[in-house]
Parts: structure tokens; C-alpha cells; sequence
């Protein structure tokens, strides 16, 4: 499943984590940046990042699992956001999850088995009037329907093996 991202690389997370280190509230910060680098925050960053910033591994890993958008493992080649926020889940976005989920086999923060999608949800994406919406990558798609969800996966999937 994490064979498309590059084997993390020590010296690249140490220097991740020096750029940033003197930021406030550096923790945050550095996460962010090491899950820009390599789609999400490896466990063996873990030990670098609490050694630079004087903190325990719990305490690292605390903050990783406390945040949503934090991930441990790589994320699918796609990742697919589904907005929970009010005003989606007043046009559908409740039965738009729960068909999500079956369709693709899995729950939030879970990855398809053959590694082409990572659903998650998000709160709020900024497309309220066209709810339904989800994120796929960086692109909003209002007023998903169920119909419409399958295509867009069918769609995500045929990119994998074009």
C-alpha cells in the first residue's frame, strides 16, 4: 500500500524538523511539514521529533492521534474528503458517508485494499450552497450523489492503472 511513497529518509526529517524548530509552538509546525513531505508523519519520526523538541514519544504521539488530519501511514494514491459539516448533512451528506464507506469497503482514515483511496472527512470544505461535497485532492465537487461518487472513484481507480 506505501510502495508509491519514497522509504523515509532520517536526515530529510531531521532537516524538516531544524527549519522549524524555532517557531512557536514548533510541534505543529513540523508535523505539518513532515507530512507535506511524505503524505504523512512516519512512526519513525516520531523519536527525531521528540528528542529535538525536549518532548516524550507519548507526547509527540498524542498530538498526532489527537489531530484528524494527521496521518501514520501513507495515504492512498487518492485521498476523498466528505464534508460533515451542517449544511452538507442538511442536503445528504449522512447518506453520502454511509454509501462512501460501503462502496469503497472501509471507514474514515482508512485506505482502500488496493491502495487507491483514503477516505476521510472533513468540517466544511467552503462549497456549503452545493452540498453534498467532498474534496478529491485539492478539487470540491458539490452536490455529490450517489451515482456521482461511484463514477468519481471509477474514475480515480482507471487513473491508477491508465
Amino acid at each position: 500500500m506505501s510502495s508509491h511513497h519514497p522509504a523515509v529518509d532520517q536526515g530529510h526529517i531531521q532537516s524538516l524538523i531544524d527549519r522549524h524548530i524555532e517557531l512557536p509552538g514548533a510541534l505543529l509546525p513540523i508535523l505539518h511539514a513532515i507530512q507535506d513531505e511524505c503524505g504523512h508523519v512516519p512512526d519513525d519520526a516520531v523519536p527525531l521529533i521528540a528528542r529535538s523538541l525536549n518532548l516524550s514519544r507519548a507526547e509527540v504521539h498524542g498530538v498526532i492521534t489527537f489531530y484528524h488530519h494527521f496521518r501514520s501511514h501513507a495515504p492512498g494514491r487518492h485521498v476523498v474528503q466528505v464534508c460533515r459539516a451542517e449544511a452538507c448533512q442538511a442536503v445528504g451528506a449522512v447518506a453520502l458517508e454511509a454509501h462512501a464507506k460501503k462502496c469503497l469497503g472501509i471507514d474514515f482514515h482508512e485506505t482502500t485494499a488496493d491502495g487507491a483511496v483514503t477516505l476521510e472527512a472533513a468540517y466544511c470544505l467552503g462549497n456549503c450552497a452545493l452540498g453534498p461535497s467532498l474534496r478529491v485532492g485539492d478539487d470540491i465537487v458539490g452536490r455529490v450523489t450517489a451515482e456521482r461518487f461511484d463514477e468519481l472513484v471509477a474514475d480515480l481507480r482507471a487513473e491508477v492503472t491508465a
